[in-house]
């Protein structure tokens, strides 16, 4: 203890009289210089776009803090990270999670994310500003404004280093194998006119407004989630990487309130056939673990309907305690089923606060909207109801065949260039018709085994494709022209044949 409490001493003291030198020599133009085995980085600063998140790097940088870290997590073509002390010598799954004890809010600006801009790594949490920065390697304005951009680097010579480092082979997690090549040996500070070599560069590009206004709003859409909805406008919103089944695929962050941040979260998830009532009864289960541990207090549940698809809504608070302090919270929890998925919101924030932020999580449900993804074409087309088929065979004996027919189309029909092409226009045809059936189906059970029947037959012919060998363009198009001459001949021409044997029998 007694050595450890010595080291603490000795190092406080160097960086006191580093702080001092640093005043004392009148440096108001600071420039920070990287020095790594590969080459220099020299970094000048935005001071007034960031100036809490530069007057805590110039610190950390003044203390030693950086000297023997190393660039943890290098992503060619979009950025290199560095800056974390469980860097120098911890465990290389901790790299990415260590920083000093502080925080800085954030400083969000308008600032891009261009090549060469040094801005600050955070967590989910806008305010958990540390140590660890990364600098852009490729243009990534889908940062902007959504991350502290707080400086840039400005000689050749950095830019090459940036290179440099980016072409490093790299393992798990994006981690280099050789971290020698990739360490920060030194950090120095220094004023600008001591710099030779600076690059005469223009200011930093803008954006004007990266936030789709609407009513107070920002908008999300994502094709590949099949989803749109809104969230209050200044909230952090992003997708996260989704690390588990039920882990959520998009959060937003609102400012913090006191000691916590508002927190609205979707996750979406496949139904694998379990029904609206499955749902709620695996949801209370879980539900139940933590009542009875005492952590949640169950206010209220209840079945209701929102944009025209089932849902329950569970009201609850509890108390949690991350890094040893007590916080009330309060959640409301979503769950909307349809058919193939189901979606579900949760709204969190302190009891104090909760009810000030309940009107905007109110706003994000109600423009909640659910898109159908064309696999041809990769646009989205809004559904009023979903699939007329998917929504017919749901749960039934048919559901197996409708999956087996979906890969039939993923990886047999599409990857010919004239089955692409037909279903690129069924796919228009369809689906101007479709989402209003499959609404239809869903109010009046007995309408949904009349389209299940009729379908049946024309599911039975397009298994054919299922036993055909097809290899080529010749073969698909001549399968193809098959299965359409059995389905008019099933849907039209036999009834019509039926029909006119009926009329001519009455006659007699």
């Amino acid at each position: 203890m007694i050595v450890i409490s010595l080291l603490l001493v000795i190092v406080g003291n160097q960086a006191f009289a580093q702080m001092a030198e640093f005043t004392e020599t009148k440096i108001l133009d600071p420039i920070v210089i990287l020095e790594t085995n590969l080459g220099n980085l020299t970094i000048e600063f935005f001071h007034n776009d960031a100036p809490n998140h530069i007057q805590n790097f110039i610190k950390l940088s003044l203390s030693g803090f950086y000297d023997e870290t190393i660039f943890h997590r290098i992503i060619p073509g979009f950025m290199i990270q560095g800056g974390d002390p469980n860097t120098i010598s911890g465990d290389p799954n901790t790299w990415g999670t260590g920083g000093p004890n502080e925080r800085v809010d954030a400083e969000f600006n308008t600032i891009k994310h261009n090549r060469g801009i040094v801005s600050m790594a955070r967590s989910a949490d806008p305010n958990s500003g540390g140590s660890q920065f990364f600098i852009i390697h490729k243009d990534s304005n889908f940062l902007d404004e959504q991350y502290t951009v707080f400086g840039r680097i400005v000689t050749a010579e950095s830019f090459e280093t940036l290179d440099k480092i980016a072409a490093v082979q790299t393992g798990v997690s994006d981690r280099p194998i050789d971290v020698e090549q990739v360490k920060i040996t030194k950090v120095t500070i220094v004023n600008r006119s001591e710099v030779s070599n600076l690059l005469e560069l223009s200011p930093p590009e803008r954006t004007q407004s990266t936030i789709t206004p609407s009513s107070g709003n920002q908008k999300f859409e994502s094709i590949e989630l099949g989803i749109a909805f809104s969230v209050p406008e200044g909230w952090l919103l992003q997708e996260s990487d989704k690390t588990q089944e039920n882990s959520p695929d998009v959060v937003a962050v609102g400012p913090k309130v006191g000691m916590t941040n508002p927190v609205i979260s979707l996750t979406v998830q496949q139904t694998n056939q379990r029904t609206f009532d499955d749902l709620i009864s695996e949801n209370n289960k879980r539900l139940k673990e933590s009542t009875e541990l005492g952590n949640l207090n169950i206010i209220s549940q209840e079945k209701t309907t929102i944009n025209g698809n089932q849902a329950y809504v569970t009201n609850a608070e509890g108390l949690f305690s991350p890094n040893s302090e007590n916080f009330d919270v309060k959640f409301k929890e979503i769950l909307i089923y349809d058919i193939e998925k189901f979606y579900t919101f949760a709204y969190s924030n302190s009891i104090d606060n909760f009810d000030s932020q309940l009107p905007r999580f109110e706003e994000t449900i109600d423009s909640f909207k659910i898109f159908f993804k064309d696999s041809t074409t990769d646009e989205s087309i809004e559904e009023g109801g979903g699939c007329l088929i998917a929504t017919a065979t749901f749960g039934s004996e048919l559901a197996p065949q409708v999956q087996q027919l979906r890969e039939l189309r993923d990886n047999i029909i599409l990857s010919t260039e004239s089955g692409t092409a037909f279903m690129t226009g069924f796919n228009q045809f369809y689906y101007s018709f479709s989402p209003t059936i499959a609404d239809l189906e869903r109010e009046y059970p007995v309408f949904k085994q009349v389209v299940k029947l009729s379908i049946t037959p024309m599911l039975s012919t397009l298994s054919i494709l299922n036993y055909a060998e097809i290899d080529s363009e010749e073969e698909i198009i001549s399968y193809g022209i098959g299965i359409i001459l059995m389905n008019v001949g099933m849907y039209f021409v036999a009834p019509t044949i039926i029909i006119y044997k009926i009329k001519k029998q009455l006659m007699k």
